[in-house]
């Protein structure tokens, strides 16, 4: 029993690879010009939205294909955005492009290393998704401390490793990272305590959606149709909403104290 019930449970976690065809199909069904992922074209501006300022400054950390730095350049002054990947950076660049904002900065950026900006420099920064794909955490922090103004403002994307569907894959000796290059997922009380000892203070503490094994299945849905898509998002929403220990992953405003 216990060997079937890992199968069937390794089986389920294989689902989760429909994301990467969903962000290829978005592409192929016309949707966008570059692979990009469903989700991205549900919400015109990001949850944050409401925190930011016509004249602020923004550091985007971690850009990948640029999708919130696009969103945000229509609200803000500036977008300085950074990866690693310059093959991401250059589907952002056309993005940019065709969208024609002029107020998007894209550069190449190592964030396990120092960052080439100058004190108090940033009013915000964007950090989603990327905090658990880094080893030196402490030194990307006390890098975000330094960069962004007394009073400026982190918004902070980050796995929930508490969920149901995340124990039962370690109840069967599996580890339940929902990306093979996590090096780190966080419970609510561990994500807290990390930004509470970095002098961090939460303004916002938020739930993303609804986990669940079909995650991967229902992004191929969203590859196809954004109507059905939609329909998905709010219902794992109003789900997560119920019951926040089952939110795939944290959204919080953390504010910079110095």
């Amino acid at each position: 029993m216990k060997i079937f019930k890992k199968t069937a449970v390794l089986l389920l976690k294989y689902l989760n690879f429909g994301s990467a065809i969903a962000v290829r199909l978005t592409k192929l069904t016309g949707k966008s010009k570059v692979p990009v992922h469903p989700k991205h074209f549900l919400n015109l501006y990001p949850w944050y939205s409401k925190y930011l300022d016509k004249k602020d400054v923004i550091l985007d950390l971690g850009c990948g294909n640029g999708q919130a730095s696009l969103k945000v350049a229509k609200i803000v002054r500036k977008v300085f955005a950074v990866d690693i990947d310059r093959n991401l950076l250059k589907i952002a660049q056309i993005e940019a492009n065709y969208r024609r904002l002029k107020n998007i900065k894209l550069d190449i950026a190592n964030l396990e290393k120092p960052l080439k900006f100058k004190d108090n420099y940033f009013d915000k920064v964007i950090f989603l998704d990327v905090l658990e794909h880094l080893k030196e955490r402490a030194q990307i922090l006390c890098e975000i401390k330094r960069v962004v103004k007394n009073g400026g403002l982190m918004f902070l994307g980050a796995p929930n490793n508490n969920t149901s569907w995340k124990k039962l894959q370690r109840s069967v000796g599996l580890c339940s990272y929902s990306d093979s290059d996590h090096k780190v997922e966080f419970s609510e009380q561990s994500i807290k305590k990390l930004l509470a000892s970095h002098n961090f203070k939460i303004i916002h503490f938020g739930y993303g959606k609804y986990d669940t094994p079909l995650r991967g299945v229902f992004d191929i849905i969203g590859g196809f149709s954004l109507k059905f898509y939609k329909k998905i998002s709010d219902w794992r929403q109003s789900k997560a909403i119920k019951n926040p220990k089952e939110a795939s992953g944290f959204e919080i405003v953390a504010q910079n104290i110095k």
